[in-house]
């Protein structure tokens, strides 16, 4: 079971919650009054995880999805009416496009945001008049995107406009128009601007410079500002949920890979830093007995990859030492310097635990990301390859003591590169992993495929199709040997259809020249997120883990 949004109406009484029991995506939504204890009578199927009370209490706008899993409709629902009845609000028809909603801080607009990979456009309502007429701010401009924020009179507007790092722009919310926006902070090539939110006396702005997050705080009044510092060499931050709009304080989450998940709240007028909650690591977790790391790998082109590690402290970089290196790459998605405690059982073993933050991440800005999708695709592959052999070079391990693993556009990654340079690795851990790209790409059927289409490149065009066609995992298997290989599905997977790996792992076995281990894992009862529930997902970890060690040769 999953559950998808839950939502508390304006006066605290009701929930709207959805839940996914099969692992499809497609949740059922339910409304439950919080006095009572009571279900209400209204329930609708098939709903996006989407969904935004009215400030009325009664009105509630959900989106639907349609067949290839793209939430495309806005539906208006008024408790106590019948479901079948419910009004159509907007529909997006444009194959490309996904729609989201969300109600601002100020509780004063729902907005709607129309997006595909490379452009946006944002349709907004009163949430006091949930029967009004949806209003537009800027009509899709190919290659621009947007995103709204409501603070007083005006509407702060984040946008890649002739910024490919963004910049952040400003409005009378009564005149919402491209041609009124100003500009509240320039574009920077070398620093990206990730997200913001606003309150009522500061300005909050997440970050990105030198591959590492930031937080960016400016007074509204005065105009000062000032950046939240972090100690260690790789870290992660996190925006979490700040709900008061009248607050001084801002809630954020820091980790690293020795760092547990840890909870600041950060006073934006005195600077002062107030830890709240520390995950609890059971076992006498000790973070002294790590070591951190962010070291630089170079590429064939002369760039240089970011790798973060962690590993026990004192362990010689004989070049003996077992490792994993995981990588994904993809969407403009970061893959940062996590916490997590399941590792802790491959520290105490003596793994290395690496992260290759590649080209077509968003780690390094827009320009990382670009520089490795489309037609730069096979930059990513060859980012993950000069960080495997850095880290031979370094010492830190050798090819037979060397792991990789990916999870689904990962899977891709991995897939590609064990093509590619077979013997680099002993293991390979492909989660779900992406690698049947032609012909999923070919196939405007599948869920995603239209939409990824400025990811990957539209196949029906030559040149992409001719281009795709030199990195696809499925396509350029060859009679050759292949490290040992764990290779996981879901039957449920929207995303990543259990087919893909299936086809995969059946021609690996058909044309690989070794006798080493090929395992696929298809999870009947899953999606792509993998087991439900705390247990089993601790389970296929638990198996994942089983695999590796076994492979390593490390039986206690």
């Amino acid at each position: 079971m999953h559950l998808g949004f839950h939502k508390v109406s304006p006066d605290h009484k009701l929930l709207a919650y959805s839940t996914d029991d099969k692992g499809s995506e497609r949740h059922t939504l339910r409304f439950k009054n919080l006095e009572t204890g009571q279900l209400l009578h209204d329930v609708i199927d098939s709903v996006a995880s989407r969904a935004e009370w009215a400030n009325d209490n009664r009105t509630f706008f959900y989106a639907v999805r349609d067949e290839a899993w793209r939430p495309y409709r806005l539906y208006r629902h008024v408790l106590g009416t019948d479901a079948r009845e419910d009004v159509l609000i907007f529909q997006e028809d444009d194959d490309a496009y996904w729609l989201e909603i969300y109600k601002t801080k100020s509780k004063s607009y729902i907005m709607i945001e129309l997006g595909s990979e490379e452009t946006s456009e944002v349709r907004y309502l009163s949430a006091d008049k949930p029967e009004g007429k949806l209003r537009l701010i800027h009509p899709r401009q190919q290659g621009m995107k947007y995103r709204i924020r409501h603070h007083d009179k005006n509407f702060y507007i984040l946008t890649n406009e002739n910024a490919k790092n963004f910049k952040l722009m400003a409005t009378l919310a009564s005149k919402p128009s491209r041609k009124n926006w100003k500009e509240v902070i320039p574009h920077s090539s070398t620093v990206k601007l990730d997200d913001f939110e606003l309150f009522k006396d500061h300005l909050v702005v997440y970050q990105r410079e030198g591959g590492l997050k930031k937080i960016r705080i400016r007074n509204l009044s005065t105009k000062q500002e000032h950046v939240v510092d972090f100690p260690e060499p790789a870290y992660s931050i996190y925006q979490e949920w700040n709900p008061d709009f009248n607050s001084d304080v801002v809630r954020f989450e820091y980790e690293s890979m020795v760092t547990p998940t840890t909870t600041y709240d950060y006073n934006m007028n005195t600077r002062e830093r107030l830890l709240k909650k520390r995950r609890e690591v059971l076992g006498g977790y000790n973070p002294d007995n790590y070591v951190t790391e962010r070291i630089f790998a170079e590429a064939d082109d002369g760039v240089m990859v970011p790798i973060s590690l962690v590993r026990k402290k004192g362990l010689a970089k004989d070049g003996r030492n077992p490792t994993l290196l995981y990588g994904y790459g993809a969407y403009g998605a970061s893959s940062d310097a996590d916490f997590s405690s399941n590792l802790l059982s491959l520290l105490e073993r003596n793994i290395v635990i690496a992260i290759a933050h590649v080209r077509g991440g968003g780690e390094m800005g827009r320009y990382w990301y670009d520089d490795g999708k489309l037609l730069k695709k096979k930059n990513t592959l060859d980012d993950f390859i000069a960080c495997a052999e850095h880290l031979i070079q370094e010492g830190y391990t050798s090819s037979d003591r060397l792991g990789i693993e990916g999870v689904s556009a990962g899977g891709l990654l991995i897939g590609a590169v064990v093509n590619m340079r077979p013997d680099l690795f002993k293991f390979v851990i492909a989660g779900v992993p992406f690698v049947d790209v032609m012909n999923t790409m070919l196939d405007e059927t599948i869920p995603l495929t239209v939409i990824e289409y400025e990811e990957w490149g539209n196949p029906n065009e030559k040149e992409y199709y001719d281009y795709m066609m030199t990195y696809s995992p499925y396509d350029n298997v060859s009679a050759r040997a292949y490290p040992d290989m764990l290779v996981t599905a879901g039957l449920n997977d929207t995303r990543v259809q259990y087919w893909e790996p299936a086809k995969w792992t059946a021609r690996l076995r058909a044309l690989k020249t070794d006798e080493n281990r090929l395992i696929l894992k298809t999870d009947m009862g899953a999606g792509h997120g993998g087991a439900s529930g705390r247990y089993g997902r601790l389970k296929r970890i638990a198996f994942e883990y089983a695999f590796a060690l076994d492979m390593l040769g490390i039986k206690d």
